[in-house]
């Protein structure tokens, strides 16, 4: 009797220990998601009007830029490194050059990024008043 009261008690802790989050078959499972590299990856949007939520995108793009660059940008190399150069300040980049000339034509253009960059949650958006002054802003993360 004693044998198999020991053998229930036996039993029921590896069945715990199975089943604890983090341990047994779905916790290395987990683990083997880990990466050394915060996560860094972006959607980008180039949308017709002022309001991104109500407008009409125009294109959308996907930049990753940690353990490499990748994703449907067309330069996710350069893309990445001005946004590590920025610290991720989307507005530092979506700055108007000084010496582009553009008509004063009202025909808003927003840009969006939304995703995570470094393992923190980002969400930006930006309206030029039309696309030569979207064009003209510096960098290229909204060149696409």
């Amino acid at each position: 009797m004693r044998y198999i009261a020991r053998s229930a008690v036996l039993a029921t802790m590896a069945l715990g220990i199975a089943l604890a989050p983090g341990t047994g078959s779905a916790g290395a499972a987990q683990t083997g998601s880990q990466s050394l590299y915060a996560p860094s990856a972006l959607v980008l949007t180039v949308t017709a009007g002022e309001d991104a939520l109500n407008g009409s995108v125009l294109r959308a793009v996907t930049l990753s830029c940690a353990p490499t660059a990748s994703g449907t940008h067309p330069d996710p190399g350069t893309a990445c490194a001005e946004l590590r150069a920025a610290g991720a300040r989307f507005d530092a980049i979506t700055t108007a050059d000084s010496g582009v000339m553009c008509t004063r034509q009202w025909d808003p253009v927003t840009v969006t990024a939304d995703g995570v960059w470094d393992g923190k949650r980002v969400s930006f958006a930006h309206t030029f008043g039309n696309a030569c002054l979207k064009n003209g802003a510096d960098g290229v993360v909204f060149g696409f």
